[in-house]
């Protein structure tokens, strides 16, 4: 029997240093990295949304950044086919892939081969939910689908909208399994000490406002993104866009953003929990014993 493709997953909360460590894993068993990062796939959000650089890639490939405009909607499904394909590229070549990420539901669509459902845009529907709040939405997503209110980020306006439109069509966001995919994976998980990571959050905030992110938000509002749309990319933008229209101090944006920053994190490794097969790592050196034994 043929024996199963290998594929290696890093995944944590933001700011645990996850892209680093994956380029450092792929340089010591050739490797190739996908990204899993629902912002990253985004041009023009590269301070805001840590960006790995071409500096730091350290001249590994990496796959599924800096694909579409932030005026247009990228979907899971979208991510996915990204991806698969670029799986197989990397297999094409004999080295490993090795998927990064704090995007939960894109590593779990490729992990468990998820069938998602192609369901096009709802122009009509999406003008009404843009008049609601997030709590309004999320109370709505609630009634439609539980199953999807339990484990989505009710702070997040495009998925919301995103998983009401889903939801409306097709009765509830369907989990259908499709034949599991012909690969092993190995999911290793980075578990700092709140405090830790915390700071990491602090320092992150502090490195992204001083490389430019006030003048890369403003450069988004003059490429014809309305403040509506800033705002949705995010609170590393969104408070910025606060900060340009005089509505927040300079104070108030870094704290905002360090704050909910954190609280993201946290959401983040909520969702990372409910999967018992994800190996927690604290420190470096636990990852090469990982890493060796699942290859051999």
């Amino acid at each position: 029997m043929e024996s199963k493709r290998k594929i290696i997953v890093i995944l944590g909360p933001t700011a645990s240093g996850k892209s680093a460590l994956a380029v450092r894993i792929a340089k010591k068993i050739n490797g190739e990295i996908i990204s899993a990062d629902s912002r990253q796939v985004y041009k023009e959000l590269n301070i805001g949304t840590g960006k790995i650089t071409k500096k730091e890639m350290s001249g590994v490939p990496h796959y599924c950044l800096d694909m579409v405009s932030p005026k247009k909607i990228f979907t899971v499904v979208d991510f996915k086919n990204c991806a698969n394909e670029a799986i197989e590229k990397i297999f094409a070549k004999n080295k490993t892939p090795i998927i990064v990420g704090g995007t939960g539901l894109y590593i779990q669509a490729v992990v468990d081969n998820i069938v998602l459902p192609e369901v096009k845009p709802n122009w009509k529907l999406r003008k009404e939910l843009d008049k609601k709040t997030n709590e309004e939405m999320f109370a709505m997503l609630k009634k439609l689908d539980p199953k999807r209110a339990k484990n989505i980020d009710a702070k997040n306006p495009r998925r919301l909208i995103r998983a009401i439109e889903i939801a409306k069509i097709l009765g509830k966001i369907p989990h259908l399994e499709a034949p599991l995919p012909s690969y092993d994976v190995l999911q290793i998980g980075i578990k700092l000490p709140d405090e830790i990571l915390k700071k990491n959050i602090e320092k992150r905030i502090k490195k992204i406002l001083k490389d430019g992110l006030v003048a890369e938000t403003k450069k988004l509002k003059a490429s014809r993104l309305s403040w509506k749309k800033i705002y949705e990319l995010g609170f590393e933008y969104k408070y910025p866009a606060l900060f340009l229209q005089k509505k927040i101090s300079k104070e108030d944006m870094l704290q905002k953003i360090i704050l909910e920053n954190w609280q993201y994190a946290k959401r983040q490794m909520t969702w990372f929990k409910r999967d018992k097969r994800i190996k927690w790592i604290s420190e470096e050196k636990q990852v090469g014993k990982f890493v060796k034994e699942f290859l051999k």
